[in-house]
């Protein structure tokens, strides 16, 4: 393996943290031996371009410094080569790393985390979502929840879990369940009234939010939370539990594990790790071990 490792660097995350943190994280693996460049980038696409560029060099890790949206990024350069990912979480919700146990708003720790596996071969082989050409690590969202994701990544005056409170009673105001068709592992196309259906191969989003409690990054198949039709008195009193998973015993809430799960809505949109990920429908699929990530 070779001792370069590359930083890839989102400086705006976390209001500005993923500057701050990238020093502290190469001081870190710099500290362990290793040699360490940055990849920065204009705009994602040009960000991601370089860091894929990294990978084909044979960078010895590729090392996300910055949020959810920059670790999704990382997966696209990442998946499928072997190269190993490192996290350093700085950004807002921090979902992927959180599912992994990893350091949050520490970037000395996670650099020292980091370097400690790359020396001791201290890593992890986890599943990713597949979604056309988007690979994601966390939770693949829609209906109401996207709706929310969508209002809270328009908060940019408030941060944190308390964004996303705020973003569900505003989009209490316009709820209704959505009529959705879906078809699991390839069985028979279901119509179901649904409030959200969310696809978990990690157990968190929304910075913490716990919608898909029981998934597992290892076990090839991802953890379906739908919530079904209800009433805006009920969602209000389910969705608080989702902070603690305890909405899955909920008599509105069905779970199912899968491998592939095929989604449509008419009018329905789709976010994976927190990103933008397009209209239904669509089709997600788990790829077991395709991405290896440094744990420690």
């Amino acid at each position: 393996m070779t001792s370069e490792i590359t930083l890839f660097v989102n400086p705006t995350a976390g209001r500005g943290r993923g500057a701050h943190a990238a020093q502290p994280a190469a001081s870190a693996l710099r500290d362990a031996g290793f040699s360490v460049r940055t990849v920065l980038g204009e705009d994602a696409g040009d960000a991601l371009r370089r860091a894929r560029e990294a990978v084909a060099a044979g960078t010895g890790a590729l090392i996300a410094v910055g949020g959810d949206g920059l670790a999704s990024l990382a997966l696209q350069a990442v998946a499928g080569t072997g190269t190993p990912l490192g996290v350093v979480a700085v950004g807002t919700g921090n979902d992927f790393a959180r599912a992994l146990g990893l350091p949050i708003r520490d970037p000395a720790a996670a650099g020292a985390l980091a370097a400690r596996a790359l020396k001791a071969g201290g890593h992890r082989d986890i599943d990713l979502g597949r979604a056309g050409e988007r690979w994601f690590g966390s939770v693949l969202a829609s209906g109401f929840d996207s709706r929310v994701n969508d209002r809270g990544n328009r908060m940019r005056w408030v941060g944190g879990r308390f964004k996303y409170d705020l973003a569900i009673l505003a989009e209490l105001a316009a709820f209704a369940p959505i009529p959705y068709r879906i078809r699991l592992d390839g069985g028979e196309v279901r119509e179901i009234e649904a409030t959200l259906i969310a696809v978990g191969n990690g157990t968190t989003y929304g910075g913490g939010m716990r919608i898909c409690a029981g998934a597992e990054m290892d076990d090839g198949l991802f953890d379906v939370t739908v919530v079904g039709e209800c009433s805006r008195t009920t969602l209000l009193k389910v969705f608080p539990r989702v902070y603690k998973g305890t909405h899955l015993s909920h008599p509105a809430v069905t779970m199912h594990r899968v491998s592939s799960i095929e989604l449509a809505a008419a009018g329905a949109t789709a976010y994976a790790d927190g990103e933008p990920l397009g209209a239904l429908p669509l089709t997600a699929t788990c790829v077991p071990g395709a991405v290896r990530v440094l744990t420690g």
